[in-house]
C-alpha cells in the first residue's frame, strides 16, 4: 500500500513547493503585537489543510496566539499513536536591507525556497503535513493513528502552550511524540535528535557610585563596578574551564557506552567545524571532545556585557553601573531551581562591599534526553533511511527545548527529533532558506514513519 502513497507524492513535487509558498507568505511573526491578524490567518491556512483531505482538525484558543490540533482517526488496526508537534509563527525579519528577495515572498534559487520560516518551521512541519494527506488521498488511512499539535507561539517561549497541552492531555494522548524543528547533522546527512540541553539565563547588574566618576580625581577610592564584574565573571570558569560554581556538576548524568558510542558514529571534521565558525582555535572544558562539549557537557558562557563609556575616543571615568546576561547550559540531571540558587550564592559570595548586587532570572528550562534503546528512535531512524536513503546520524543538540520534558510529563511520552533542514539555513537570520530536495525527501520520510510507528 505504501508504495501508491510514494507514487502519489512523487507526482506533485512541483504542486508541494508552490502550497509551502502559500504558506510562507503569510508574516505570521508572533511577537510582533500588528501581526496578530496575520497569526489567525496561519492557523487558519492549516486547518483548510487538513479539512481538504479529509483530516480532523480545528483551532483551538490560548491566551495568546491560537493553535491547530488535528487528528487522522483510527487507523487500519490498533497500535501506537504519533503526535506531529510543530509551529506555524516565525521569527521577525530583521534589517531588510540584508535580504535578497522579499521575506514573505518566497523565491526559489539554485533548489533553495527562501523565505522567512522556510525552514523554521513551516517547512519541516509542512513535510509531515503532506506526508499524512498522501496517506488520506491515496489509500484513505492511515497506517497508524496521526495527531497534529502546530502551536503560534514557539518562538516566543510558547507561553501558552504548557496549559494547552495540559487543557486537552486526553486529545493529544499518544505513544510517540515526532517533531522536526531541528536540523541535519551537515547537508548530507540527516539527524536523528534524541536530547537536548536545558537553560538557565541570568543578568547580574552591579551599581556603585550615584553616578559616573572622574577616573583621576576619584580612581582608588571606590570600587569600580566594571573592574568588579569583570573580576566575578572571570572567577566562574577555572584554568580547565570548568564552571567553578560549587556544585554545579553534582548532579551531571554521565553519558552511557551505548550513548557515547552512538554519537561517535556521527561524521564529524573538526577542522571544518572550526572553519566554518570563523573561529581561531576551538576550546572548552578540559578532558572532553570538541562533541562531548557541545551536545552532553554542561556550559556557561557569557551573553552579553555592558558598562562605562563605549562611544568613539576616549572618556576617562568610574562608571556606576555595569551588566552581565549569563546563560548556562545544563544536560540531564541538572535541576534548574538547585543551580539557580547555587549561582546567586556564588556571585553574592564573591561581590565586594564597594557595590551592589542585582540578580536577575530571566527564564528556566530543564534538559531532555530520550534513552537510546527507545524503540521509536529505531523506527524513526529506519523512516529517514528509506526517505532519504542514507544512513542518519544520532546526536544531541545544544539548544533547548523546553516542551520535550513537559511532553514527557504530561503525556508520558518520548519525543524524537528528525532535522530536515541544513544547519546553516539561516533561520533566525537574513535569506533563510529550505533546501527542496530535502523538503521532498522529508516527505517521503513522513510518509515512511506512518509505517514504522506503526510497527514499534
Amino acid at each position: 500500500m505504501i508504495d501508491s502513497v510514494i507514487a502519489y507524492v512523487q507526482a506533485r513535487t512541483d504542486e508541494y513547493s508552490s502550497k509551502l509558498s502559500d504558506f510562507l507568505r503569510i508574516p505570521s511573526i508572533s511577537t510582533d503585537p500588528a501581526a496578530k491578524q496575520a497569526m489567525r490567518q496561519a492557523a487558519e491556512w492549516c486547518v483548510r489543510f487538513f479539512d481538504d483531505c479529509g483530516i480532523e482538525a480545528e483551532i483551538v484558543e490560548t491566551a495568546g496566539h491560537p493553535a491547530v490540533l488535528a487528528d487522522t482517526g483510527p487507523a487500519d488496526r490498533a497500535g501506537p499513536t504519533v503526535l506531529i508537534y510543530g509551529h506555524y509563527d516565525v521569527q521577525p525579519t530583521g534589517d531588510l536591507g540584508l535580504w535578497d528577495s522579499a521575506p514573505f515572498e518566497p523565491v526559489v534559487r539554485e533548489g533553495r525556497i527562501y523565505a522567512r520560516g522556510s525552514a523554521d518551521d513551516k517547512g519541516q512541519v509542512f513535510a509531515h503535513m503532506v506526508a499524512a494527506q498522501a496517506w488520506k488521498r491515496a489509500h484513505g488511512k492511515l497506517p497508524v493513528r496521526m495527531k497534529f499539535l502546530i502551536e503560534g507561539e514557539e518562538e516566543i517561549g510558547s507561553v501558552n502552550l504548557g496549559q494547552l497541552v495540559i487543557d486537552h492531555a486526553d486529545r493529544l494522548a499518544c505513544d510517540y511524540v515526532c517533531l522536526s524543528d531541528s536540523p541535519k547533522l551537515d547537508a548530507d546527512t540527516p539527524a536523528i535528535t534524541f536530547g537536548t540541553k536545558g537553560l538557565l539565563y541570568k543578568e547580574v547588574i552591579y551599581t556603585g557610585p550615584k553616578q559616573d566618576l572622574h577616573s583621576g580625581s576619584f580612581g582608588g577610592t571606590v570600587t569600580n563596578p566594571a573592574n568588579a564584574l569583570a573580576q566575578l565573571v572571570a572567577r566562574m570558569k577555572d584554568a580547565d574551564n570548568r564552571v567553578a560554581i560549587p556544585g554545579y556538576y553534582d548532579d551531571v548524568a554521565e553519558s552511557s557506552q551505548a550513548e557515547l558510542a552512538l554519537l561517535n558514529k556521527a561524521p564529524f571534521d573538526e577542522e571544518a567545524y572550526r572553519q566554518s565558525l570563523g573561529s581561531p582555535a576551538l576550546d572548552g572544558e578540559k578532558g572532553f571532545s570538541t562533541m562531548e562539549r557541545r551536545w552532553i557537557r554542561p556550559t556557561l558562557d557569557v551573553n552579553g556585557l555592558l558598562s562605562g563609556f563605549v562611544g568613539p575616543g576616549a572618556s576617562t571615568i568610574i562608571p556606576a553601573r555595569a551588566m552581565a546576561k549569563i546563560s548556562m547550559r545544563l544536560v540531564p540531571n541538572q535541576v534548574v531551581d538547585t543551580i539557580s540558587q547555587a549561582f546567586d550564592d556564588f556571585v553574592r559570595s564573591h561581590t565586594p562591599p564597594g557595590v551592589n548586587v542585582e540578580i536577575l532570572t530571566h527564564s528556566g528550562a530543564e534538559a531532555y534526553l530520550c534513552p537510546v534503546d527507545h524503540v521509536g528512535l529505531a523506527k524513526a531512524a529506519s523512516a529517514v533511511r528509506a526517505g532519504f536513503g542514507v544512513e542518519p546520524a544520532f546526536i544531541r543538540e545544544g539548544g533547548t527545548l523546553p516542551i520535550l520534558p513537559f511532553f514527557k510529563k504530561v503525556l508520558g511520552a518520548e519525543s524524537i527529533m528528525i532535522g530536515l533542514c541544513v544547519p546553516n539555513c539561516n533561520n533566525h537570520g537574513p535569506n533563510e532558506f529550505f533546501v527542496l530536495d530535502d523538503l521532498y525527501k522529508g516527505i517521503l520520510t513522513g510518509v515512511h514513519l506512518a509505517v514504522e510507528m506503526a510497527r514499534a
